[in-house]
């Protein structure tokens, strides 16, 4: 089989299965192929999925409640409307037949006092007597063979007899209509609707008899009302009410497009910086301005994620570079010496001395710069209470050993304190160490702890050569030695451990010092407890 790998790798797989052909030919006189196939795909892109601006989705889905909610009033403002339109129509409609039932019961003529004795006579009298709506038609028939509707002389006219009608001037004239009054007058219900040139006719009729003891021909009281108006009334409030709500679901979509814009701002701004941030800049933040909504505490969240990014990237960098420049000399000094090492068993010996000291040092390097690179961690301290007391004693009882000088103890606090206690010994042994560097046999060391306005203090003082003011803050930084013989074995890292043991318990490194009068340096800790009581 043929693979597309590199040239370095099919040799590497042609090699090793020549090795394994010869091992299993020499184990059984004959040759065993063990073919190596070697992968080399590119990955798969990861698959383009069409993505919807939040910005559209949030418009499209306000749009749609908003629609919604507006169809909803548009259907119950119709349907309000419709039915008061009905209740007025029959209210007209119950309102006349009541009226002549009432005046029929009386059955009284209210200008000569004598009783009705004809049908006809009792509708003539009730309906001059009536002042209907514009929309309304008031209007009776007698049964009568003349004018029976659909007979052979249906009556046109006011005074055509056996139809009386009311003395305003209705919209249409039903009664004049013979096909119309037919309609209604032969329908086997009391109540319907006629639909006619004016529009639709919502009527009712009621049968009127004789009075009791009296002869004559039955006949019928009819109220007809006029619809078409009240319709257009409210088809046209409908109108209106469709088109403000149209207006207003143009001005809601664009209202929520616009605040959708201004609230998702920030994360637009998030995604375009999180497009924009490379390994290589990463200094990009986002504006947050006014805004304390949730989309604004993200971006907030974001800038502080890229700050925390930053400072690893810087601290990654930081430490390379470290690595590289400090790593260089002693891997340079190796190589020199193996390279013009000689055959003489003394100078073998002489150059692995120096050799293994070179690489003992590169190793107390690689330890410094991996414990600075850690005190970046959340996990570099592991805090406990302990006793400044207890504490103090046991620093002072290891750094008695690291050098043959006059150590004091001149203070020891007297209190309990939250920190890391490994750390702070290291850090004090450190102090220690750099004071023995720079003092000479039998000179004067210090050692003491107090506690003083809310912060533990733990500080060495020699009484070496000093520092001059204008290398204290230098001396901190990586490998500065500063301009003295201070250090000359040193990588220049042990005070910059120490800052950061002070930095990692929120506290600091003071230094007082100058020419002549030694050096104190004093570790400050503040009170982290009360700090997050206060806080609280």
């Amino acid at each position: 089989m043929t693979t597309d790998g590199p040239r370095g790798s099919e040799a590497t797989t042609e090699d090793l299965g020549s090795h394994r052909a010869a091992a299993a030919g020499r184990g059984s006189g004959h040759t065993l192929l063990y073919p190596t196939v070697v992968m080399r795909e590119p990955m798969p892109e990861p698959p383009q999925r069409r993505r919807v601006s939040a910005r559209l989705v949030i418009t499209v889905w306000v749009a749609s409640l908003m629609g919604l909610v507006l169809v909803l009033v548009n259907l119950v403002t119709w349907s309000a409307l419709t039915s008061r339109t009905d209740e007025r129509v029959d209210q007209a409609l119950s309102q006349e037949i009541g009226e002549f039932e009432e005046f029929a019961a009386v059955g009284t003529d209210p200008e000569t006092g004598n009783d009705f004795t004809d049908v006809g006579e009792l509708m003539r009298v009730h309906l001059e007597r009536q002042y209907p709506d514009d929309q309304e038609i008031l209007f009776g028939w007698v049964d009568e063979p003349s004018a029976v509707p659909g007979g052979g002389s249906a009556p046109g006219t006011e005074t055509d007899s056996g139809r009386f009608r009311q003395g305003s001037e209705p919209p249409l004239d039903l009664s004049a209509d013979p096909e119309a009054a037919a309609q209604i007058l032969n329908s086997p219900d009391a109540r319907g609707t006629l639909d006619t040139e004016e529009g639709p006719v919502e009527w009712e009729k009621i049968r009127v008899h004789p009075p009791d003891g009296q002869d004559g021909s039955a006949g019928w009281f009819v109220i007809g009302y006029f619809t078409a108006e009240d319709r257009e009334t409210v088809a046209s409030t409908m109108a209106t009410v469709t088109l403000v709500s149209l207006f207003g679901l143009v001005f809601a979509a664009t209202a929520a497009w616009w605040v959708a814009g201004r609230i998702l701002q920030p994360a637009q701004q998030v995604r375009q910086a999180a497009a924009q941030i490379t390994e290589e800049d990463l200094t990009r933040r986002i504006d947050v301005t006014g805004g304390r909504d949730d989309i604004a505490s993200l971006a907030e969240q974001f800038n502080s994620m890229l700050d925390r990014l930053e400072g690893a990237f810087t601290e990654q960098r930081r430490f390379v570079d470290d690595a590289g420049h400090e790593l260089r000399t002693p891997i340079t000094i190796v190589r020199g010496h193996l390279e013009l090492m000689g055959d003489d068993p003394e100078e073998r010996r002489e150059v692995v001395r120096l050799v293994t000291d070179e690489l003992d040092r590169m190793g107390r390097i690689v330890e410094d710069l991996l414990l600075l690179a850690k005190a970046q961690q959340p996990d570099f301290l592991h805090p406990a209470t302990v006793s400044l007391a207890e504490l103090t004693s046991d620093i002072d009882a290891k750094i008695r050993g690291l050098g043959d000088r006059d150590w004091r103890l001149e203070a020891i606090g007297d209190a309990t304190w939250h920190l890391d206690p490994q750390r702070i010994t290291q850090a004090m042994v450190q102090l220690a160490a750099n004071a023995v560097r720079h003092t000479q046999p039998g000179g004067t060391i210090s050692i003491g702890s107090t506690v003083h306005q809310g912060s533990a203090l733990f500080w060495i003082t020699d009484d070496g050569p000093g520092i001059p003011h204008a290398e204290h803050g230098r001396i901190f930084q990586r490998f500065s030695r500063g301009g003295t013989p201070r250090g000359e074995r040193g990588a220049g890292l042990g005070l910059a451990i120490v800052r950061a043991i002070a930095e990692a318990h929120h506290g600091r490194v003071d230094l007082r010092s100058a020419p002549g009068s030694g050096s104190t340096f004093t570790l400050v800790v503040p009170d982290t407890t009360q700090s997050r009581r206060e806080h609280v």
